[in-house]
């Protein structure tokens, strides 16, 4: 009797041994495409801070342009502020 047991014991620990290291394979499985994933992620986020950089670069170029208009815009309000002036 404790040798019919014994020997299933053994028949279990071997299985339990045989899934562990499937396990252990599918792990390593896993982690390669955890690793694909995090690789297709960190390309995406460069797409997009590269897109972002390029949308702030004209976002800045925009801004300098409307300051430019409002100075000629203030300028010209003087210009003509002095010519009213000076007309009889």
């Amino acid at each position: 009797m404790l040798k019919q047991e014994m020997i299933v014991l053994q028949g279990e620990l071997e299985t339990s041994k045989v899934e562990n290291e499937n396990l252990r394979a599918g792990q390593t499985t896993d982690l390669g495409a955890v690793k694909h994933n995090i690789d297709v992620a960190l390309q995406s986020l460069h797409k997009i801070i590269s897109g972002a950089n390029l949308s702030i670069r004209q976002l800045v170029s925009g801004a300098e342009s409307l300051n430019f208009v409002a100075e000629l815009l203030k300028s010209t309000g003087k210009i003509s502020d002095a010519e009213e002036e000076n007309d009889p």
